[in-house]
Order: C-alpha cells, then structure tokens, then sequence
C-alpha cells in the first residue's frame, strides 16, 4: 500500500466526520465559480448597472474565499484534534513527524481535491440557472450560458492555493506535537473551572446596554452607535456561553423537583458538558447566524425604499436649469420631443428657486445661502404629482421645510426648528412652523438647507407674497414633467444623463432625474445586493450547520458508551429518543435563538432609517432562516439517533 492510497483510505474511513466539512467547501467553490462566470460573462460590460454589478460579484467571492479559508482552518484544526490518539499510534509504531505531516497534508488535499472538483460540476449544473436568476435580478436580456477558461482557471488556482496553504499549516502544526500529547489528548481530565459569577453578570450587563443602545437608536445616532453595540455583542455573546450559562445549568443541577425528574438528570449532565466543552464552538454559530440573519434582512429590507418611490420623485423628469445657463430651453425643448416622439402624455410645471443669504438663529456666526420656492408653486407640483393637497395657506413669515425624501422624516425628531434673517433684507425673517407634506423637487436637484445631519433638508416654502417680496441672489429654473407612469420614462434624457441622474452638486449648469430610469438602475442594484447578500448569508449559515455537526460526531462514541451504561439501567429506545432529541433542539436553536434576537435588536436600529415599516421583509428573512434550521434540525436528529443505535446495538 502506497502513502498516498493509505491518506486515502483515512478519508474514507472517516467519511461521517468529514462530511458537513466536505460539502460546505464544495458549497463554497460552487458559489465562487457561479460568481465568476457572472463577472467573467461577455454580457456584462459598460454602464453603471453593470460595473455595480460585477463588483458586488467580486466583492462576494472575496469574503466567501476569506470566510472559506478561516473556516477550513478551524475545522481542520478540530479534525486533527478529534484523530490525535490515532495520531499518537502511528507515531508508536515508527511513523516519523516528518511523515505524519506528510500525510495531514495529502490526507487535506485529498479533500480539497474533492471539493474542488465536485463544486465546479455543481456549477457547471447550476451555473445557467444561476445566470438566469442575474439576469431576472436585473432585469436584463437573459444570459447565454458560457464557460470560458478565465473562471475555471480563477476558481481551481484560487482554491487549490488555499488548500495547498491549509495543508502546510496544519501540518506544520503537528509537528510541534509530543507522544505524550497525542495520547492524552481527550482523555487527560480537564481543569474543573467553575463558572464566574461576576463574568456571568458582565455577559447580562453587556447584551442588556447593548439591545438598549440598538432599541433606543434614533436615525442621527444609529451610525455612531454601530461599533460599541457589536463589540459589546460579540464579548456578551462569548461570556453568555462561557460563562452565563454554565451558571445557569449549574443552579438547574441543584433545583432537584426538576433535575431528578424522569431522565432530566442525563440530559442536564450532558447539556452542562456541551455548553462546557464548546463555548467557543456555540459562539461563532450564533455569530455566523446573526450575520446570516442581518446581511439578508438588511439588503431585502432595501427594497421598502422603491415603495416610496413616487412620492421621492413626484415629477417623471425633474430639470433644474441653474442661474446663468445657456443650455436650459434647449434641453426642456430636447425632453418635450423624446416624450412626443414616444407617444408620453405630460403635464409641465415650472417654478423659479430663489437663492438668499440668511443667518440662522440656530447658528448666528455662519451665513447660509437659503432655497426658497414660492407655496403656490408647491401646490401646484403635488396635485401634478396625482396627490392631494390640504395643507394650510402660510402667513406672514411662515415657512415650511422642504422635505426632499421620505426618508427625511426620521430625522424630523432630531432637528430644531429655525429662524432666518435675510442678509440684504434685514426686516424679513422667516420663521419654520413645520415640514413639508409632500416632496415638491426631487433630491440632488437643489443646494442644500443643512449640512450636519445625514439627511439635508431642501430648502423653505413660504407664502406668495413674501416670496414677491424677497429680492434673490440668484435664480435657478425648475421644470417638472408629469405623466401617468414615470416608468416609462426610462430612457430618456440619455444624452443629458446617462443614467437617470445628473446631482446639482457635479458643477453641471443644470440638474435633472429622470424617474423611469432611476427607478430602473435601483431595483436592479437592490436586487443584486440582495442576491449577494443571499449567498453570503447562505454561505455562512451552511457554516454554522457544519460546526454543530462535525461537534455531534465527534461525541458520537462518547455518547454511545453513555447511553449504552444507562440502557442496561433500563433505559428505553423511547426514552433514548427523548432525551436524544431535547439535547439536539437545545443544541440548535439555542444559538439560533440567541441570534434571532440579537437580529431583532439589530433590526430595530434600521427601522430608524426608514420611514415606511421593513416589519414585513425582516419577518420573511427570519421564517425563511428558522424553517430551514428546523428541516436540518429534523434530517440530523434523525441520522443521529440512528447512528447511535447502529453503535449500541
């Protein structure tokens, strides 16, 4: 028998525990080379949609490849752990270290080898659909399918260097090993550490400061509170299994009307072992979860904003001609013709934005150059927009702020009210009595009102005639096209802005939107990230199973040698199955429950960002997460008690 037949055949003999490890790696070359024949297509070329698109693509194959190779070593660090008095045989029978390393390494290549081979096949098979889900995401022209050598190439070096890398340092790792270790390993008897009462105290103190940080976030403080509330999640997290816990079970112990009941004694012991033996290991699971959960919910939850789309962008086009332009009427006249000549019925407005120097109350020592537009003209742009219209006629210097996105409402709460005194016109001063309920001029088409909060403020509505009254500045031109579906729009306007958007801010003489094709560039960035997002958090979920089962087979002998003492106590196959069954649901969805909620908290943070409800999308994303955990929950209970069975019987 060769080396290399004898590496094989460790494999195969350690199949079952090899397995969750195997398939997740075969999983993740999938996804890379299904990744890279969308980047590599000769479809997908120029524009903004597909220069968004290919790099979300490459900037997922980059994280799964980092999430990949972490994950590799982990597990097969765990693996040569779990083999170590094998380890220690060969060595008592005259294998060298240098052999031994030899072997680790072939014996992960072998697996690799595998992995990659059966994730190229898996994406060749999947590889139309995949292209054919893309091409729906964006809502472009169906993809040819095409293998060329660049993603085959791309997919087997990058993956056979991490393979290749994996070895070496697992190997090298052995090395370092003495007789003595290898034998004892698994047996030598652990330090028996009680759990920390003050740890423990601190892992409650930590997700409690942390879910309240995240609950009481407001729009203006959600990105300042971002990396305290996940660095005190992690420490929390880890504390909570290494330490809370263990306390926990330890009081249940002691509380006899319970722990002496029935076979509660076996599953309390065994629960207080696991949790005891793999915080570590429960941990990452409920990180791996929690990111699975946030990164999908966060990017479905995106697709809220094109909810509020209509009422972002009233005017199918939006055309701002600034103060001076000598190519405003000639692009109006270029818009009225492409809208013709596509047989689009419109509606015109046009309003004049006057520009002022004010000083705010709020802010005495700095000026500030005010947008102003007139309340009839305001009025006017909503009804176009098909929207009703019973605000209140303002008075004397009343004004409204301009709310140039829906989205603005979240920071209403966190913004003062304002004066302002016109610097050439010091009798007038226009006082804010509120905001405006509809958006009359699309964002990035006008300067700016504030410039501290996330969220500027387009400027002030006041009545006609203190409008007449105050002597602008300067004068920009405002022109609003309205038609029964700003979706077919799309496309027009090319020439003046090639994808739907041309910002007042990009020293342009003039500004424009164009809705249909706006609209058309978003839902398919959305769709993208959202299907990034898909498998980075399948990815990583796939990861989290793995963990959990490689932990179960690697007690697999530890427990049959258990249950068998306890059998001849008189243990029943049913008792075994419940007592089997309550340590598995524990098991697995402690750290899915744990991180559900974490997601909840998470999610109630990004809820501020919103002005219309994600409850829907994020209920969808954590259903969709707990079904599938319940349906591998149920496939390895199954296998589980069966293999438990074989080995007792």
């Amino acid at each position: 028998m060769t080396f290399l037949s004898f590496a094989l055949r460790n494999v195969v003999r350690n199949k079952r525990t090899y397995a969750a490890y195997f398939i997740s790696s075969a999983f993740s070359v999938m996804i890379f080379f299904v990744c890279a024949l969308f980047t590599s297509h000769p479809a997908i070329k120029g524009g903004l949609l597909a220069d968004s698109a290919v790099n979300a693509m490459v900037g997922a194959e980059w994280i799964l490849y980092a999430f990949a190779f972490l994950f590799v070593l982990y597990s097969v660090s765990s693996f040569l752990n779990s083999r170590s008095r094998e380890f220690g045989i060969y060595r008592m029978h005259g294998m060298t270290t240098r052999q031994l390393g030899h072997l680790v390494f072939w014996e992960n290549m072998l697996i690799g080898i595998a992995a990659i081979g059966l994730g190229i096949i898996a994406g060749l098979l999947t590889g139309k659909l995949f292209l054919m889900v893309c091409s729906a995401f964006l809502d472009i022209p169906s993809l040819p399918f095409q293998v060329t050598w660049s993603p085959l190439l791309w997919t087997i070096g990058s993956f056979a260097a991490l393979f290749v890398a994996i070895s070496l340092i697992t190997s090298a790792m052995l090395g370092s090993s003495r007789l003595v270790d290898l034998f004892q390993a698994g047996q030598r008897p652990k330090a028996n550490q009680k759990p920390s009462t003050v740890l423990a105290l601190l892992a409650i103190i930590l997700l409690a400061a942390s879910y309240a940080l995240a609950a009481t976030s407001a729009a203006t403080t959600v990105y300042y509170r971002v990396i305290p509330v996940v660095a005190m999640t992690i420490v929390g997290t880890y504390l909570l299994y290494a330490q809370l816990i263990g306390l926990a079970v330890q009081r249940l112990k002691r509380y006899r009307p319970l722990s002496w009941r029935r076979t509660n004694v076996v599953t309390i012991a065994s629960l207080a072992h696991r949790f005891k033996d793999n915080a570590r290991m429960f941990f990452m699971v409920t990180i791996l979860s929690t990111v699975s959960f946030c990164s999908v919910g966060v990017f479905a939850s995106t697709h809220t904003l094109l909810r509020s789309f209509l009422e972002d962008y009233p005017a199918a086009i939006a055309y701002v001609a600034k103060q001076g332009s000598q190519v405003g009427e000639n692009h109006v006249e270029q818009l009225k013709a492409e809208l013709a000549s596509k047989g689009i019925d419109y509606q015109i407005a046009e309003m004049p934005i006057h520009y002022v120097e004010v000083r705010a109350a709020n802010t005495p020592k700095r000026l500030r150059t005010l947008p102003i537009i007139r309340f009839s003209d305001y009025k006017t742009a909503v009804e176009l927009a098909g929207h009703a219209f019973d605000e209140k006629q303002l008075q004397g210097g009343e004004g409204l702020v301009i709310l140039t996105t829906q989205r603005e409402r979240s920071y209403i709460s966190a913004r003062k009210m304002d004066s302002y005194l016109l610097m050439d016109q010091p009798d007038i001063t226009i006082h804010e009595t509120g905001y405006t309920t509809h958006v009359p001029i699309p964002n990035y088409l006008s300067a700016k009102l504030d410039i501290e909060l996330e969220a500027e403020f387009g400027g002030i509505v006041v009545s006609d005639d203190l409008f007449e009254r105050i002597v602008p500045d300067s004068v920009d031109r405002y022109t609003g096209f309205y038609v029964p579906d700003y979706k077919e729009t799309a496309g027009i306007g090319a020439q003046l802005a090639k994808d739907g958007l041309v910002r007042y801010q990009s020293g342009a003489p003039y500004a424009i939107t164009v809705s249909g094709t706006l609209y058309e560039v978003q839902r398919s960035l959305y769709s993208m990230m959202l299907l990034v997002s898909l498998l980075i958090g399948a990815m990583f979920f796939i990861a989290a199973g793995s963990f959990l089962y490689f932990r179960l087979y690697s007690d697999l002998d530890y427990d049959r040698r258990q249950y068998a003492m306890i059998a001849k106590l008189g243990l029943t196959d049913k008792e075994l199955s419940a007592i089997v069954t309550r340590q598995l649901a524990i098991l697995f969805f402690v750290p899915t429950g744990v991180a559900v909620v974490h997601s909840l908290f998470a999610f109630a943070a990004l809820q501020t960002m919103f002005y219309l409800s994600i409850a829907a999308e994020l209920g969808i994303v954590l259903a969709s997460f707990i079904a599938a955990q319940l349906a591998y929950f149920y496939f390895i209970r199954q296998r589980y008690l069966r293999n438990l069975r074989k080995r007792m019987s």
